[in-house]
């Protein structure tokens, strides 16, 4: 049976973080069928910084009580240049991390990813034995890792995240999906986020066409149901977990999840 990674992202941005509701939500949220948590490096206020301290304060929390594959965000919108973007990358629990194929507009924001940016990010991450869920917002950036491909020491499978919804992106419908799916490398792994979700459909479709990876939470969107949202991740989890099985596949389990995306032990130092 084909397994389903959902990979949670449980912090809106620019929101306060309340730590410790946090930790419990994430855990609630494993036990509904989540594999992966994927967390930006935020300061209590909501803020990102490149300060790691609050980050692997949170991700040692939940590695006490859960088996999650633990992923950290090297991006989002900031003053932060790319090594500060990486310093998450140096905590030893870390097993995968976001690494975004291209320079594209976020609503009113630039968010800038140059090629040279790609290229140290990458080495950044398989120097330390990390696996990158790589973040692509239009289809050109499939081409951009190809690309660096030649330059930067990238592992097969390559697994990409197509991110759709943003304002400046492409946008959540069948006929974006299809096109983007299509320039898909046949031997790569790809996973969606659709951001700002107002309905499950888009992702229903997604996993038929054979999503790896499907991330859910408050991050891209708290939308449970038309006119409801939810009030803690775990309801979200535990919808898409449900949806899963109605399709006659079953949510990845962490183990599982490392597998399919071909993690590396990773020692504590």
């Amino acid at each position: 049976m084909r397994k389903v990674i959902i990979s949670l992202a449980p912090v809106e941005a620019g929101k306060p973080v309340d730590k410790e509701a946090l930790v419990e939500d994430v855990v609630k949220s494993a036990r509904a069928g989540a594999a992966m948590c994927h967390l930006h490096c935020r300061r209590p206020d909501g803020s990102l910084t490149p300060d790691t301290t609050e980050l692997e304060d949170t991700f040692e929390r939940i590695a006490q009580r859960t088996d999650l594959v633990i992923q950290a965000s090297t991006g989002g919108v900031s003053e932060m240049n790319i090594e500060q973007r990486c310093r998450p990358l140096d905590y030893w629990r870390v097993e995968s991390a976001s690494l975004n194929g291209g320079t594209t507009n976020l609503g009113e924001a630039v968010y800038i990813n140059s090629f040279e940016d790609i290229r140290y990010c990458a080495r950044a991450v398989y120097e330390r034995g990390i696996i990158p869920e790589i973040e692509v917002f239009d289809i050109g950036m499939i081409y951009n890792i190809r690309m660096t491909q030649e330059q930067a020491p990238y592992r097969d499978p390559v697994l990409y995240n197509l991110v759709f919804g943003h304002k400046g992106g492409m946008q959540p419908n069948i006929e974006c999906l299809t096109t983007f799916r299509a320039a898909v490398p046949s031997d790569a792994k790809w996973g969606v986020t659709h951001y700002g979700r107002d309905n499950w459909e888009f992702l229903a479709a997604a996993i038929a066409m054979g999503a790896a990876v499907v991330r859910i939470g408050f991050e891209d969107s708290r939308h449970l149901a038309p006119g409801k949202e939810a009030s803690f991740n775990y309801e979200e989890v535990e919808k898409l977990a449900a949806l899963i099985r109605a399709m006659d596949l079953e949510p990845a389990t962490p183990q599982e999840a490392r597998q399919i995306m071909c993690t590396l032990p990773r020692k504590k130092p």
